[in-house]
């Protein structure tokens, strides 16, 4: 793989979603086996309540930092387009807190396993040094059609 510097990249290259629905905001980091995103929270992010980042929101954080993953392997690696995962489950979410508006936080997801298009992966997610979420996550990427 050519060396690519992950913050020229548009996270909107990567994604199948789209403003208003973008929830992460650069690829700070991709091996193999992980993937970091970083992501400032604006206030009027549709998963802003009170001024906090929602839980659901770390959730769909997390998906699309999977999510800008598959992106790239995708577009760097394997050169082809952009496809569409769903969440399969989510288990084993701990919830320690809901990131201020306007901070950052960052996103860490670790892939277990991988077979036949569905992902399994850890992550976390902090702000400032403090984890505000973990779980882990199972995704389907949706088969080109033939």
């Amino acid at each position: 793989m050519e060396n690519i510097n992950l913050e020229s990249i548009d996270i909107h290259t990567l994604l199948p979603q789209q403003e208003p629905f973008v929830m992460v905001g650069r690829l700070t980091h991709y091996d193999d086996e992980n993937v970091e995103t970083t992501t400032t929270i604006a206030p009027d992010n549709i998963f802003v309540d009170n001024g906090e980042f929602s839980s659901a929101g770390m959730i769909e954080n997390i998906a699309q930092t999977c999510a800008a993953r598959i992106g790239f392997i995708n577009k760097y690696i394997l050169k082809k387009g952009v496809q569409i995962g769903v969440i399969g489950n989510v288990r084993k979410l701990k919830i320690n807190g809901h990131p201020k508006a306007g901070s950052t936080i960052t996103t860490h997801v670790q892939i277990i396993e991988e077979l036949m298009g569905v992902t399994l992966a850890v992550a976390t997610v902090s702000c400032n040094g403090t984890m505000m979420a973990q779980s882990q996550i199972k995704l389907a990427v949706k088969e080109d059609e033939k």
